[in-house]
């Protein structure tokens, strides 16, 4: 048995890894190489250089490691993007296995690639970088990979007289496999804002991509859709969907491009910026932390409008210039708002005013007094419990409420 990994070898023009990876596995097979599992690895999602979902590919498989190496230099030789100039192919094969620590790192924060060579020189591992290497940091991390919790997807891909043409996928199809499957399967549409997202738009040669907890459950959703007949179709086992990349954090204590999950109070009422975004401020006794529902995240907006000052939350997200930017959040406490105004008149039935700092409550037009105000209890539109973005916005980690919340975050102190 052993593994091989391959990274960077897409750029915004077109190409994909994973249909790399799909045409990869048939040629090692044809070559008689036995492949036990294909593994789409989604790391740090705030990786500067990433092209568009910062995911490695690594193939496990049985055989020949020297021709498997070989055909998957061929392969990435042939079909990456080489030209472009933010394209920089690395393929990894190794046998002997490293720890998962280099993996976790790079889902989590970030790696160098001098420690990727280094891990592989160590571990007698087989590579080959193109122009600069740096695809070499995420193979080595998708032959380090070890799930803790994991899902998969089924990625059909579209044959190559069609790449960079319109996509034909029936639309109505999609929400049938939708309704059938839910929420086993998730991320095919996003019912609340009526949209396909599974189809991309991007010039790669995805056809579409459904996203759920077993293969048989995507079989399931694949016999609805309707589409252009696809040149392949691959299941990759993923940790897509898992909150991978999310870490407990502090206020005042978190490092830029991590992502972390954080507890606080809100401390002042949320502010609609421009262009719709959405701004909370949290605090912990000892540091404030901004908090962003950017305009993409449509309704989610709405529950964190309609957060108060003194509210108690979770908020779970990627920490980038010094805000935090919101993927979920948890209300752990929301209390009704105790309203203070000045009372009614009991004789002529108009509001008071104020009679002067300490003074009390007077009528201005029969004279009338009152020493206190008049208190009112106004229920609150949002509840204890868990929110999220919707399915259009969301990121390829973030763990859907559908699939429940990560055990340790159940088990977090309260804010």
């Amino acid at each position: 048995m052993f593994r091989i990994g391959i990274d960077d070898t897409d750029s915004p023009a077109g190409m994909c890894t994973t249909y790399l990876a799909a045409v990869l596995s048939r040629r090692l097979k044809r070559a008689g190489i036995r492949v036990f599992e294909a593994r789409l690895v989604r790391l740090n999602p705030n990786v500067p250089e990433k092209t568009r979902g910062n995911a490695a590919i690594c193939l496990v498989a049985g055989g020949s490691l020297r021709v498997a190496f070989h055909l998957a230099c061929e392969t990435v030789g042939e079909l990456a993007e080489m030209s472009h100039e933010g394209t920089h192919p690395g393929v990894v094969a190794c046998e002997r296995i490293p720890p998962p620590d280099f993996y976790l790192r790079a889902v989590r924060g970030f790696c160098t690639l001098d420690e990727a060579r280094a891990l592989l020189s160590e571990w007698g591992a087989l590579s080959r970088g193109y122009k600069s290497g740096r695809g070499l940091i995420g193979a080595t991390a998708a032959v380090c990979s070890q799930f803790d919790d994991s899902t998969c997807e089924l990625l059909a891909y579209r044959r190559r007289a069609r790449f960079g043409t319109p996509r034909s996928v029936d639309r109505e199809s999609l929400f049938a496999a939708d309704s059938l499957t839910f929420p086993h399967t998730w991320d095919t549409v996003d019912r609340e804002n009526d949209i396909v997202v599974c189809v991309p738009h991007t010039p790669d040669p995805v056809l579409f991509g459904i996203r759920g907890e077993r293969p048989g459950w995507l079989a399931l959703a694949r016999e609805k859709v309707i589409s252009e007949d696809p040149a392949c179709e691959q299941i990759f086992v993923t940790n897509q969907g898992t909150d991978a990349h999310i870490v407990p954090g502090t206020i005042g204590c978190l490092e830029e491009g991590h992502s972390y999950i954080v507890g606080g109070t809100v401390l002042s009422l949320p502010r609609t910026a421009r262009g719709g975004h959405v701004c909370l401020t949290l605090g912990n006794g000892t540091g404030t932390l901004p908090c962003m529902a950017y305009e993409p995240t449509r309704g989610f907006r709405d529950i964190v409008r309609s957060l108060r000052p003194g509210d108690r939350v979770r908020a779970a997200g990627s920490y980038k210039r010094g805000s935090l930017n919101l993927e979920k959040i948890e209300v752990v406490s929301a209390p009704p708002l105790r309203l203070v105004r000045p009372p009614i008149c009991e004789r002529c039935g108009k509001r008071m005013t104020s009679a002067g700092k300490g003074k009390g409550y007077k009528c201005r037009r029969c004279g009338g007094r009152k020493d206190a105000p008049e208190e009112v209890i106004q229920p609150r539109t949002v509840s204890p419990g868990w929110y999220e973005v919707p399915p259009s916005a969301r990121r390829h980690l973030a763990r859907p409420l559908c699939r429940g919340v990560r055990e340790d975050f159940l088990r977090l102190p309260p804010p």
